[in-house]
């Protein structure tokens, strides 16, 4: 529902959305899932999305229609635009290819086209399977990783500061900022800034820009103090 909100989202704006990769769910949805937004002051907007969403809803795999409460992080990373800005060393990588989990096609799900990379000395694992060949697909899975690397390096610069000032940061899976409530009342509500908007369908179809401008104007003490710092970075993975 989160895949579908952002991209529907990009597409509001008039920005790029993809999907790059997923990892299916037990039963529907994605377990995992990774998306690329291009566009103007993209990833400025969605580094306030940052941090755990929260969906409580009647489980449509319940027999009984329970109510159930689920939590998907939300992780935006900046593009990076030159390689010289993160030094990959080939030692430092382990590389996998796999068959894709795609829908069909040439190659699909008959050669391994799929690409995973971890990053060793930090553990990260980044994995592309929506195009057509594996040479594309690591070129995409390498942009995505040296991306989270300049992410990891940015937030422990922030967490470095935020200490010498004295503040206090919550963890990302910590932080839930926003609730999606579908039952047994309909409400969407920004826990950061208090905005709450009374149908939940509207804001899953990508009207989500009244929670994004709430959060890019509140005082920057409160932003840093939160997690969020705005950016006017021109794209978002």
């Amino acid at each position: 529902m989160l895949v579908r909100m952002y991209l529907r989202w990009a597409e509001r704006r008039g920005f790029r959305g993809e999907l790059l990769d997923m990892t299916p769910g037990d039963e529907a949805g994605f377990r995992s899932a990774t998306l690329s937004v291009e566009g103007d002051y993209a990833y400025g907007y969605l580094k306030t999305e940052r941090g755990t969403h929260r969906l409580v809803r009647i489980s449509p795999f319940d027999f009984q229609k329970r109510r159930q409460t689920s939590f998907a992080l939300v992780d935006p990373t900046p593009q990076v635009e030159s390689e010289t800005e993160v030094d990959l060393r080939p030692e430092d990588l382990k590389i996998d290819t796999y068959r894709s989990t795609g829908a069909g096609g040439q190659n699909v799900n008959k050669t391994e086209t799929a690409v995973r990379i971890t990053h060793l000395p930090t553990g990260i694992v980044v994995a592309c399977q929506n195009e057509r060949s594996q040479l594309q697909n690591k070129e995409t899975a390498m942009r995505i990783l040296r991306a989270r690397l300049l992410e990891k390096r940015i937030r422990e610069q922030e967490e470095e500061q935020a200490k010498e000032r004295g503040e206090l940061r919550a963890a990302d899976w910590g932080s839930q900022i926003r609730s999606y409530v579908l039952q047994p009342y309909t409400l969407v509500k920004d826990h950061r800034t208090g905005v709450e908007v009374g149908d939940p369908t509207r804001v899953l179809d990508g009207d989500i820009d009244g929670f994004i401008e709430a959060a890019l104007s509140r005082p920057a003490a409160a932003l840093s103090a939160s997690g969020i710092v705005p950016a006017a970075d021109t794209s978002s993975r």
